[in-house]
């Protein structure tokens, strides 16, 4: 039997497809996507061409897309090319696809200066994940500084080499979002939720994960009911995930403390139990 074609995962539509999906989705038109890069701190992945419809998910500085259409009005249908989710993204967002990045923002959330110098007021801020190209070095007094295209400067302790190896764990990585504001779609210290905590963390430690919850247990290996729960075990329900500190502590973004936050894990087991969420599996990343 043919299983359908995951419209969150593939550009396909009625009148529009992905070239690449010819011959397995009908459309009246197939096109190749055209490459290009968030040039935004942070861009929003929606449902519809609207600023109301509701966020999918959200993309990082950097990040490289496939553009497939761009109707008019500030708005473009893309696939990321880091977990190849697909929806609607401002055009305004999106820049040429020069430049690699060479470095990314490896704390919570760092400062943009429009130059190598602290004491200037901050252009913007770039959240953990972000992707930068350097263009050079700078040092003042009071810190070294990357110089990021096409302007600006991030001090250089919150910044790591792509592709270098992480020093910590993902679950470390997740415990920084502590307090976190939850925010459905989100994907930075301004706002997480639960699967974005889940796949940021990882991808923060060289790991790539799907995005959503569903995605994101069938992804991952089952652990047997019997086994003892220990660090980086993740729980699942229908709709959330949460991944264990350790054997008995929960940290999730989720909306009871509307916040990412750390429960017992029976509290939490309880509470969605009682809403008719039982935990559907757990499985270790």
């Amino acid at each position: 039997m043919t299983v359908p074609l995951d419209p969150r995962l593939n550009a396909f539509r009625p009148d529009l497809a992905d070239r690449r999906l010819d011959g397995r989705v009908r459309a009246a038109r197939f096109v190749g996507g055209a490459a290009r890069r968030v040039t935004a701190p942070l861009a929003a992945l929606r449902r519809r061409p609207a600023s109301d419809a509701p966020l999918e998910t959200q993309a990082l500085a950097g990040e490289a897309v496939l553009v497939f259409d761009e109707p008019g009005e500030g708005w473009a249908w893309v696939q990321l090319e880091s977990d190849s989710y697909v929806g609607w993204m401002e055009s305004e967002a999106l820049g040429p696809p020069a430049g690699a990045p060479s470095h990314e923002v490896s704390v919570p959330r760092t400062l943009v200066f429009p130059g190598p110098d602290i004491k200037l007021p901050p252009v913007s801020d770039l959240p953990m994940g972000a992707r930068i190209a350097a263009r050079g070095v700078a040092e003042d007094r009071n810190a070294r500084y990357v110089l990021i295209e096409p302007f600006g400067a991030v001090v250089e302790q919150h910044l790591r080499p792509v592709g270098a190896a992480a020093a910590e764990d993902f679950v470390s990585v997740a415990e920084r979002f502590l307090g976190a504001p939850y925010l459905w779609g989100g994907k930075s210290v301004l706002g997480m939720d639960c699967s974005g905590l889940v796949q940021l963390s990882l991808a923060m430690t060289g790991r790539a994960a799907p995005r959503d919850t569903d995605m994101q247990e069938a992804f991952f290996a089952p652990v047997g009911e019997k086994e003892p729960r220990r660090r980086g075990d993740l729980i699942f329900w229908k709709g959330h995930v949460g991944l264990m500190l350790d054997g008995e502590r929960l940290l999730h973004a989720n909306a009871h403390h509307m916040m990412t936050a750390v429960e017992p894990l029976a509290e939490a087991v309880a509470r969605l139990a009682a809403r008719g969420a039982p935990v559907t599996s757990v499985r270790r990343a």
